[in-house]
């Protein structure tokens, strides 16, 4: 199971502050706005997503299709196929996506303790 680039999408109180953190690490702005209240930080192949008043905890994201500079993979397994298989294997999943359609998608779950994983295809 390919599940694409892997990043932690942070919850955070004060974007700017976060960011100036985040910066003392080494890593820079790759995407996002402020005007938006998000902003995907990176690292080398290290992302980090800071998100203001988006949701209440943070998130594990995998992206389908994307390597960590968000460019498209030529092969990797479609968000339907992942979310077919984590069924199979008897996973529960808190919503899914539409196996009808093609292209962006997304699905949500949560591990044994409670830490919401997001599985989220733009392509």
């Amino acid at each position: 199971m390919k599940l694409g680039a892997f990043s932690i999408s942070l919850s955070v109180k004060d974007i700017n502050a976060s960011k100036e953190f985040y910066e003392s690490l080494g890593f820079k702005v790759f995407a996002g706005a402020f005007e938006q209240n998000y902003l995907i930080m990176k690292n080398e192949d290290s992302l980090i997503g800071l998100f203001q008043g988006m949701f209440e905890n943070n998130i594990i994201t995998f992206n389908p299709g994307w390597d960590t500079n968000a460019n498209t993979l030529e092969s990797f397994d479609d968000v339907r196929e992942i979310q077919n298989e984590l069924k199979e294997k008897g996973v529960s999943l808190l919503n899914e996506t539409d196996v009808n359609t093609t292209g962006p998608g997304s699905f949500m779950l949560l591990d044994p303790d409670g830490n919401t994983i997001l599985i989220d295809q733009h392509v």
